[in-house]
């Protein structure tokens, strides 16, 4: 078994190697004079199982390319079986057609995925759960909420003085999980989409008064849903709000948004590494998810249950 890594997030990756007591394969992937992306591996991975991590977070399509390149050199390179760990999978939030002649990218980038050379693909808190069906192949999705709500339960811990909020009714079902994990009721914000990265919230469902609010979501993108979901909490009496999310894409004017928000905190993990006016912020938590995936490779090699990781 050899773990390789591209360039997107080379620390989450370097993290999950030490986890699963192994070195990051030596590749160089740089950059031809023109742009384009070279990779060299620099040792045999003939009849290997080779896991290699790559997040498809900012710049998207430069990851997707060094992806491919990487992949390709792989399976060159005669690696027996190639999984694919990507913490944040790109292009997710176009899973169907939402308008006449439109595409659905997420599934044509499992397709190129697929072409390019992967086997089998590992990701954490995909946008939407059908898209496993757009990969010819196994797939394993991992979740952060039990290691987000361990966390909680360490730090904050647990109880009706919580409510765990939904920004909208799509990610009720992720609320529940986290909510049964620290023993507190649900509220749900209806939130209704304008266009692209525009959204309003306008009824509130469920009871936050005098409550420490929690919102949970898969991702924050320009935060523009989730500042005025903290904003409906508030005035509707709730004590605190906290927000939790699996990948800060944190794009355009999020981190201004979120600093001059009245969100207490922002909880994420290390799917998509954090900008670094983001990491000197007190407003943002990082909780590794890491060990997780690490443990998920583990038995994929092992062919051991990964769905028993999130039994308890």
């Amino acid at each position: 078994m050899k773990i390789f890594s591209g360039n997107s997030n080379v620390e989450f990756a370097a993290k999950v190697a030490q986890a699963a007591g192994l070195e990051l394969g030596h590749c160089d992937i740089g950059r031809f004079a023109d742009g384009e992306i070279q990779v060299e591996i620099h040792e045999s991975v003939r009849g290997c199982n080779v896991f290699l991590i790559q997040s498809t977070c900012p710049p998207v399509n430069e990851n997707y390319m060094e992806l491919f390149m990487i992949l390709d050199a792989l399976k060159r390179a005669s690696a027996a079986e190639i999984t694919l760990v990507m913490p944040y999978y790109g292009y997710a939030r176009q899973d169907r057609k939402v308008a006449p002649r439109a595409p659905i990218s997420a599934k044509a980038v499992a397709e190129l995925i697929a072409t390019a050379g992967a086997n089998r693909l590992v990701v954490v808190d995909l946008h939407a759960s059908q898209i496993q069906g757009f990969f010819n192949g196994p797939v394993d999705h991992l979740f952060a909420i039990p290691t987000l709500a361990r966390a909680w339960r360490d730090q904050m811990g647990f109880g009706e003085e919580f409510v765990c909020v939904s920004p909208d009714a799509g990610g009720v079902e992720r609320v529940r999980a986290f909510a049964k994990r620290i023993e507190s009721t649900i509220a749900i914000i209806d939130k209704r989409r304008t266009g692209p990265n525009e959204a309003k919230a306008y009824h509130l469902i469920g009871d936050v008064r005098g409550k420490t609010a929690i919102i949970l979501d898969d991702m924050i993108d320009t935060a523009g849903t989730l500042v005025q979901a903290v904003d409906s909490l508030l005035m509707n009496g709730a004590k605190k709000v906290f927000a939790i999310a699996t990948h800060p894409v944190l794009s355009g004017p999020a981190l201004t948004r979120l600093q001059e928000s009245g969100v207490e905190k922002v909880w994420v993990t290390d799917t998509i590494p954090l900008k670094e006016a983001a990491k000197n912020s007190p407003k943002f938590h990082v909780v590794s998810v890491a060990p997780v995936v690490a443990e998920a490779i583990r038995r994929i090699y092992t062919y051991d249950s990964v769905s028993a990781l999130f039994d308890n």
